[in-house]
């Protein structure tokens, strides 16, 4: 994630920011152009861009309950942003709980789709594509009659992403990772990871592209139901460590595109991150593990490029995490064919 200023200004913002700390204009993003813009009131609902009064903007919907701070042009209708838009089922806003947890969800949403209009990548809704159109349901846990709590399930089916909204906080979703013995499991996690299964339905179903996938990633054909039962009943084959990024990705083929794409989102941004805040590694007699980001990473020219700086700067954030008695921000390894699949995943995305 880029670094973004102030139209009036001139003063760092953040892309969650909602007000700047120096001159008090209300801040907003327009998906247009994705980038942060100080905003001047116009008429009621409506905002003209700072020194522009040719610009004129509206919040979305979700702006009221501080759940969003995207904003919709002169051109765009409805009410909610380009993210919000997605949104079928929400947290129940009723309780502050349910309004905390939706705040949390929809942060992690808009990097999602941060990403997914950097690189241009398709996003229909269930108006533009009625049958496989990407919506989002948050679903909350289920309380049995005895008090048992029953977990909603966090997956994807023909574009329907589900997420658990317990998982918006973040003792419940500690206990999840601890539990399912994940070394790393967050909100932008399931979000990256579940947009994967949708992309591959649009860039690699749709599209009849199957054979260059199965090449990487092996057969899709096998049985996704009978291959997830395996997994959690068997764990990851041993040696998984050598083909795959995760220990889930080996449990069929569908699982690791979508656990690639994830990663791939992850470090993409988190490298645009690094460039932004001009970080450079050059450890002092290792320069073996020197590297700084000098290209823009949504516009890398391949996956070993994108690895080749993300290597040694996440063994820096790893380090720099464990100084701090912290676990490991990135707790993965990157084997030749885990970069393979990486560079599959780039050049469909690219």
């Amino acid at each position: 994630m880029r670094l973004f200023a102030c139209d009036n200004c001139d003063q760092v913002v953040h892309f969650d920011n909602r007000q700047c700390v120096r001159c008090n204009h209300r801040l907003g993003v327009l998906p247009n152009d994705l980038t942060m813009h100080a905003l001047e009131p116009l008429d009621g609902d409506v905002w003209q861009l700072a020194g522009r009064p040719d610009r004129s903007v509206r919040f979305c919907a979700n702006a009221g309950l501080d759940i969003c701070n995207w904003l919709l042009g002169e051109g765009d209708d409805g009410d909610f942003c380009v993210a919000c838009r997605h949104n079928r089922l929400v947290p129940n806003t009723n309780t502050q709980d349910g309004v905390d947890r939706w705040r949390n969800i929809s942060q992690a949403q808009r990097h999602l789709f941060y990403s997914l209009l950097r690189l241009k990548l398709p996003h229909p809704d269930r108006q533009q594509d009625p049958e496989g159109g990407l919506v989002f349901d948050f679903l909350e846990d289920t309380v049995q009659s005895d008090g048992n709590v029953v977990a909603a399930m966090t997956g994807h089916e023909e574009g329907v992403v589900a997420i658990r909204a317990a998982e918006a906080d973040g003792v419940t979703r500690e206990l999840a990772r601890s539990s399912m013995n994940e070394p790393y499991r967050t909100l932008l996690g399931h979000f990256r990871h579940e947009a994967g299964h949708f992309i591959w339905n649009k860039r690699v179903r749709d599209r009849n592209a199957l054979e260059d996938f199965r090449k990487i990633f092996g057969d899709e054909r096998q049985d996704y139901a009978t291959a997830l039962q395996n997994h959690y009943a068997n764990g990851a084959p041993l040696g998984w460590q050598e083909n795959f990024i995760s220990a889930y990705a080996a449990a069929h083929p569908w699982e690791d595109f979508a656990e690639c794409f994830a990663h791939y989102l992850h470090i993409v941004d988190t490298l645009e991150a690094a460039r932004a805040f001009g970080i450079a590694i050059d450890p002092r007699g290792h320069e073996e593990m020197a590297a700084e980001v000098d290209f823009k990473p949504y516009r890398a020219r391949s996956a070993e490029q994108l690895v080749s700086a993300w290597i040694p700067l996440s063994v820096a954030i790893n380090a720099i995490q464990r100084s701090m008695g912290q676990p490991d921000s990135y707790p993965f390894v990157l084997s030749p064919p885990v970069v393979a699949k990486l560079e599959y995943v780039h050049q469909l995305v690219q």
